[in-house]
């Protein structure tokens, strides 16, 4: 958060906690993600693009114009003190969790399949992945994109550790080195899937939970990569001290979910999932 600190809340108020001004941004965030899902179904169904282009912007305006918001408000002597820091770290927790339930969802359904491949086909003796699909080859681009998350870990730590150390160089280095390891997870994200064997429309059900879930997943590192970004800008700006820098712990939290799901994506959809048959 911002460099300036205080344990007192502002003279007007009788308790600890800051009560928000009155924000437009929840509500446009709340129709924005509305909007992005209902996008992703016309995709999916119709192949329309706008809806979940509009959705796609909404989202990232809202998350751009809230964030700066709370930076601004984080500036003001007594206002985000050690109490609502607290409430903030509490909140991100929550943030967290809900977004574990929203994979486990896909988990569950790739999970159901690969136990119960005769729900898929009808028949007695069933395979997982479906006769004919070729997966892809889990020590290939699915390995390589596994070792640069997991060294991306490693430098948002290194990170870390810099600013609690007040070495601002090391601080700058390790996000600017997790901001390119982030981008270069997407990019070959993107030559995977437009080199998938198999596409996403007429595919059936392994191709949906396929690139659903890793599409998701997609979607969440470039969430976190636009986040670590904003933290880096924001590190150079000087705004996070050892003392106070919950921004940035936010984005480590938020990329390290993104790290542990990516394992149990790999594991249980690359590796798993690579050609494996279910026996009943």
């Amino acid at each position: 958060m911002a460099s300036t600190d205080s344990a007192v809340a502002p003279a007007h108020n009788k308790h600890p906690y800051h009560l928000v001004d009155p924000s437009p941004w929840p509500l446009v965030a709340s129709f924005s993600a509305g909007l992005l899902v209902f996008g992703i179904i016309l995709f999916a169904q119709h192949n329309v693009h706008w809806v979940l282009g509009v959705g796609i912007l909404g989202v990232l305006a809202s998350m751009y114009f809230w964030f700066r918001d709370i930076i601004r408000e984080s500036k003001q002597p007594g206002i985000h003190n050690a109490i609502v820091r607290i409430g903030l770290r509490y909140g991100m927790v929550l943030f967290i969790a809900s977004e574990v339930m929203f994979f486990v969802a896909f988990f569950w359904s790739w999970f159901h399949f690969y136990l119960y491949p005769e729900h898929v086909s009808g028949a007695a003796k069933a395979i997982w992945p479906p006769a004919g699909v070729h997966t892809f080859d889990p020590l290939g681009l699915p390995l390589l994109n596994t070792m640069i998350l997991l060294l991306s870990g490693c430098t948002v730590t290194w990170a870390h550790h810099a600013l609690i150390e007040g070495d601002r160089k090391g601080l700058l280095q390790g996000l600017g080195l997790t901001v390119l390891l982030g981008i270069s997870f997407s990019f070959f994200q993107f030559y995977e899937y437009a080199e998938a064997p198999f596409a996403f429309h007429g595919g059936g059900i392994y191709s949906s939970v396929f690139f659903l879930a890793t599409g998701f997943h997609g979607f969440h590192v470039i969430v976190g990569t636009i986040f670590l970004a904003v933290c880096w800008f924001r590190a150079r700006r000087g705004d996070f001290t050892p003392e106070r820098h919950f921004g940035f712990e936010a984005a480590a939290w938020y990329w390290h979910f993104v790290d542990v799901v990516w394992l149990f994506l790999f594991v249980a959809i690359y590796v798993l999932g690579a050609g494996e048959i279910a026996q009943h």
